[in-house]
């Protein structure tokens, strides 16, 4: 592991999520990445940063190894994570999440996220083997053009963004329109409107409350 994993106590100290603790998951791979990024606490709450170390990392794949390719699924289980693929990933996530913020806005998106999409889709490039040496009747493998299994995944999440902001669910895609939330769903039936229960219930509370108060916003 490279220095990439280490971390000041102070930081360490901060208000933060671990792989497991996101606010809103079982949104396709590429919003799933984009969410690692998420507001604690509303309006006036704590920015927080769920992909700082390697273990954080880990944990998220590992959380999310069915929304992989199986072949590639054995060897992310076998894989260390470094510092710098950390990098890697958090560059990815801003892509994302600037290219969906254009898409949710109807605006052109920015040429550099688009090519640091296209350039990252391409580390998933995969085919099919006959597995030499097999006995028996014949078996396949699946060979990958970049070997290090962490950036393959990293283009296996660059490759969902492709589809999912480019393909028919594109105009499914929402910005929480919650005050102080930064997250991105999919509108998967009529009737969402937020991307958590949680959100949802913070915003009707606060409506309620004007109202008391004989606000009509």
């Amino acid at each position: 592991m490279d220095g990439g994993g280490t971390v000041d106590t102070q930081a360490r100290a901060q208000d933060r999520a671990t792989a497991d603790g996101m606010p809103l998951t079982g949104e396709p791979l590429a919003l799933e990445l984009v969410n690692t990024t998420f507001v604690r606490g509303g309006v006036r709450g704590v920015l927080v940063d769920a992909l700082r170390t390697p273990e954080d990392l880990g944990g998220w794949l590992a959380a999310r190894a069915p929304l992989f390719g199986e072949p590639l699924r054995p060897a992310l289980a076998r894989a260390t994570v470094t510092g710098a693929q950390v990098a890697r990933f958090r560059e990815l996530r801003q892509a994302l999440r600037d290219l969906a913020a254009a898409l949710v806005a109807g605006e052109r998106p920015a040429d550099a996220p688009v090519a640091l999409l296209n350039s990252s889709a391409r580390l998933a490039v995969s085919w099919p083997e006959f597995e030499p040496g097999s006995g028996g009747p014949a078996r396949t493998v699946t060979r990958w053009s970049e070997p290090d299994p962490l950036l393959v995944a990293l283009g296996e999440v660059a490759a969902a963004g492709v589809a999912l902001l480019a393909g028919e669910e594109s105009g499914q895609v929402r910005a929480c329109p919650a005050p102080g939330c930064i997250l991105y769903f999919v509108k998967s039936h009529g009737r969402r409107e937020w991307c958590t229960v949680g959100c949802g219930n913070r915003v009707r509370v606060a409506r309620h409350s004007r109202r008391l108060k004989g606000d009509p916003a």
